[in-house]
């Protein structure tokens, strides 16, 4: 294809996916919604022409590990650690640790039933299913009240961080027992004494490089971290996570004389410039992830009666399980924010990242594009509502 048109069409979708965040903060819209969408019609088109995307397969999970990681770096990135709001983070880890392993647990037994595989099989590919996406909360809580939209920032991301580690704990540690959870808990220890060391360093890299040229190395570090990290069945994302808090957090761990090494007059600034390019980096990963996978998924499958059942099953096993745990987490009404559980690129990457030894034989590929959709779908017809009743202040 002529380079030529290879600009257009990245230009094109860069910008149908801004006018789709722009149509989704003013209509309530998910724009994931619409970057899917975009996608399957895309394949339609491509097909019409006798054309496919090559690399498809190989590129997908790519772009959602950097989004992954961006994602997680920008949600931590906007975690306050003050005193004032410990018990927020408590109800929201709690909300979901909770979650998560209620809902998996669930998911669990509804594929153990219906397909004849080993539970701890069903329980890894359940796992995906019940982390939500904070890419899609996120944006998704902007138009509640500050407090709940609050805790939906905080359940989100750490529904990321948790989600992905205990995905990698099944994994990597299939055998189970003692000894799996041991290592586990030493891998992880390792991982957050490695990833204060790479918080300090990084920090004084920022501190310290004159050059224009200064976020960007910095990000690759991360990258280069997490790679390396992720080949020696470590737990990376914590890396990604602790350096967030700690960039936006540093009143707490940088006082003193280590106040004069680590920062400089222009701190602030630098630092809402490297959340300007984090985020903006984040929504291009994200724009092409979906347009990817929309296009990727067969529309088809989407629909058949099979994928549908399962799919409408594990929406009620999710927002049964969530209306529980937020009637123990929040203190007074739990609505609109028990609608705010999409499913999104978390659960995609995760569930492409399945082991094939560990893959369930039967499982429709239609379930997780309908999951995804439904979800934000939920979510949307929720935000709606609370506008129409409770108007954000």
């Amino acid at each position: 294809m002529d380079t030529s048109y290879l600009i257009i069409i990245f230009s094109l979708s860069v910008l149908l996916s801004y006018v789709f965040d722009l149509l989704s903060s003013r209509y309530k819209t998910p724009s994931v919604i619409l970057l899917l969408a975009s996608g399957m019609l895309m394949r339609q088109v491509t097909n019409y022409f006798a054309f496919q995307l090559p690399y498809v397969d190989t590129i997908l999970p790519t772009l959602g590990t950097l989004g992954l990681i961006l994602i997680v770096l920008e949600g931590a990135l906007e975690l306050e650690l003050t005193g004032e709001k410990l018990g927020m983070i408590r109800r929201a880890f709690w909300a979901s640790l909770s979650s998560i392993l209620v809902t998996s647990l669930l998911m669990a037994s509804l594929f153990y039933v219906l397909m004849e595989a080993s539970f701890f099989k069903c329980l890894v590919a359940a796992t995906p299913f019940a982390v939500i996406s904070s890419a899609v909360a996120v944006p998704g809580s902007n138009n509640l009240n500050p407090t709940s939209r609050e805790f939906v920032v905080y359940e989100s991301s750490l529904s990321d961080i948790l989600g992905v580690m205990i995905f990698n704990f099944l994994v990597y540690n299939a055998s189970g027992g003692i000894l799996s959870i041991l290592s586990f808990a030493k891998d992880t220890i390792i991982m957050v004494i490695i990833s204060l060391i790479c918080c300090f360093f990084l920090l004084y890299l920022i501190s310290k490089i004159s050059h224009r040229i200064k976020f960007l190395p910095i990000i690759s570090v991360l990258f280069l971290v997490y790679a390396v990290s992720r080949i020696y069945q470590l737990s990376p994302l914590l890396l990604i996570l602790v350096f967030g808090l700690f960039l936006n957090n540093t009143e707490l761990f940088i006082r003193g004389r280590l106040d004069r090494i680590f920062k400089n007059e222009l701190f602030e600034k630098e630092l809402d410039q490297f959340k300007n390019l984090t985020a903006e980096g984040a929504f291009i990963v994200r724009t092409f992830f979906f347009l990817l996978f929309g296009y990727a998924s067969d529309f088809y499958t989407l629909i058949e009666p099979d994928a549908l059942i399962v799919s409408f099953l594990l929406l009620l096993i999710l927002y049964s399980v969530r209306t529980g745990v937020l009637r123990l987490s929040l203190p007074g009404s739990i609505n609109p924010v028990v609608f705010i559980a999409p499913r999104g690129l978390i659960t995609v990457l995760l569930y492409l990242s399945i082991p094939d030894n560990l893959k369930l034989v039967g499982f429709r590929d239609g379930i997780l594009m309908a999951v995804v959709l439904l979800t934000a779908l939920v979510m949307m017809v929720g935000v709606i509502s609370y506008r129409d009743d409770t108007p954000a202040d």
